[in-house]
């Protein structure tokens, strides 16, 4: 790997008998990945919330897959512009500034008056996810040892999964104390509402914490801060060999300009092989359409004729299903490697899918307040729950936090931030598309809908087998365009 001989910098710059550099690595980057967790609080809160809003404000589907996706817009934009102010700023800047978007959009969406006021403060929330998605994989991969990186990359998705199991049981227990999410609970609010103000609680908590960690290293000797840099290099490493690391990462970073987006640019469509490999990533891992089973699974099997309070249950046993996968990840994305796992997830995702579209294509259709509505036998509605939880078992210990791995280490160090922003952007509009088109969809088939999702998965096994790299072990300073 090393372009200094045949001995790995995993070998010469990490010990694995420093134990303190370990847990110091490991510390950092469960902090920073708290903005993971705030990330899938605010993406699944809205889960509880939707049937609440689309009665509170009276809107149709297509209202109401705007409000849902609102967030979406705000996650794009705070993708795009993260990358480039990371450069500019800093990472930690960065994510001091998520935890104040994130806190802002908790008071603003839980007093909202209106449907548009929901959507604004939903978008205000949007930026600090966005932000988050950036900044805490890339700045993971930068404070990583080699040896541990795709376990401490994974440590994003872990959050991002037991952010979303926690607001979903936040709405669960919120609406069973109301008595549903649109009654009163405190104050004169609805659950609905205390649903979102919750949030501001680990939006403080990520804020205060993130001024606990260092600056990326990386970032540092980019900004010529050689000293604090060997500092932070050392709590990582260790001292042994820290002048070639040191001397490594310069030569990777060397450059007469600032990054930018122009460094992007390439022969294939404007942009660089491995770019244009990072987008592909983000937007397979939204088409395939998990975002469906969180952001709507309490209104999907309401329609099918679970009650409310079922409802519930059942996507919070599915959110633990996820946290629980993730871990598998994390225990083996360092041994069998990135691209397997990814490839595993395509084929359990594709079988999932499909087996989803054929129990709701098939099911009876009833008519309901004049709606056409499936209506799943019980032997249907086992087999679409079982196949549901498949589907987040195949996408749990696969595409969740093996993208963000990905998209954290794949990049050259001279592109890495921007490159990052951009799949990130790309993914969130991905998400977008997926979550305001759902509505509509449903209306006319959940079978067409699941067997949309069933043929992205199959291209995503296509797309990793001819195209993505085994990225396992190697230093960033070794990742080539």
């Amino acid at each position: 790997m090393s372009e200094h001989g045949p001995v790995s910098d995993e070998e010469s710059i990490y010990d694995d008998s420093d134990t303190a550099s370990g847990k110091s690595a490991v510390r950092i980057a469960s902090v920073a990945a708290l903005g993971g967790f705030l990330f899938g609080y605010d993406s699944a809160v809205i889960n509880g919330a939707v049937s609440a809003i689309e009665k509170k404000f009276e809107v149709g589907s297509a209202s109401l897959g705007f409000a849902v996706a609102s967030a979406l817009l705000g996650a794009a934009a705070g993708a795009v512009y993260a990358g480039r102010l990371a450069d500019k700023v800093g990472r930690l800047s960065v994510m001091k500034l998520a935890a104040i978007l994130f806190f802002i959009s908790a008071i603003g969406t839980g007093f909202a008056q209106s449907l548009w006021m929901v959507v604004l403060f939903r978008i205000v929330g949007g930026l600090g996810v966005g932000a988050a998605s950036v900044i805490a994989p890339a700045y993971i991969a930068e404070i990583a040892p080699a040896a541990i990186r795709g376990r401490l990359g994974s440590l994003q998705q872990l959050a991002i999964v037991t952010g979303i199991f926690t607001s979903l049981l936040v709405d669960y227990l919120l609406a069973a104390a109301a008595g549903s999410s649109h009654d009163e609970l405190w104050l004169g609010l609805e659950a609905w509402r205390w649903m979102f103000l919750a949030m501001a609680v680990p939006a403080v908590i990520y804020g205060l914490l993130s001024t606990t960690i260092p600056e990326s290293p990386r970032y540092l000797i980019a900004t010529h801060k050689i000293p604090e840099a060997r500092k932070v290099l050392s709590t990582l490493l260790g001292q042994r060999n820290l002048e070639v690391k040191i001397d490594r990462i310069q030569r990777s970073l060397h450059r007469e300009d600032k990054p930018s987006m122009a460094d992007l640019k390439g022969p294939a469509l404007g942009l660089m092989p491995i770019v244009w490999i990072g987008i592909g990533l983000s937007v397979f891992q939204q088409f395939v359409g998990i975002n469906v089973i969180f952001y709507y699974s309490n209104v999907l099997w309401e329609a099918v004729g679970f009650s409310e309070q079922d409802s519930f249950k059942i996507t919070v046993i599915t959110s633990v299903v996820n946290i629980v996968t993730t871990l598998i990840a994390i225990a083996t994305v360092d041994k069998v490697g990135r691209k397997p796992l990814l490839l595993i997830g395509s084929a359990g995702m594709a079988v999932s899918l499909s087996v989803m579209a054929f129990v709701f294509q098939t099911a009876k259709v009833v008519t309901v307040d004049g709606e056409a509505t499936p209506q799943l036998s019980d032997a249907q509605g086992i087999t679409a729950l079982v196949a549901a939880n498949v589907f987040v078992v195949a996408f749990g210990m696969s595409w969740g936090p093996i993208v963000w791995v990905l998209l954290g280490e794949t990049f050259p160090n001279r592109m890495r931030a921007a490159a990052l922003a951009l799949a990130a952007g790309a993914q969130w509009v991905a998400n977008w598309v997926v979550t305001v088109s759902f509505p509509s969809l449903r209306d006319v088939s959940l079978g067409i809908t699941y067997g949309i999702y069933a043929v992205f998965a199959v291209l995503s096994f296509i797309f990793v087998k001819k195209w993505v790299r085994e990225t396992k072990g190697m230093e960033l300073e070794d990742m080539a365009d």
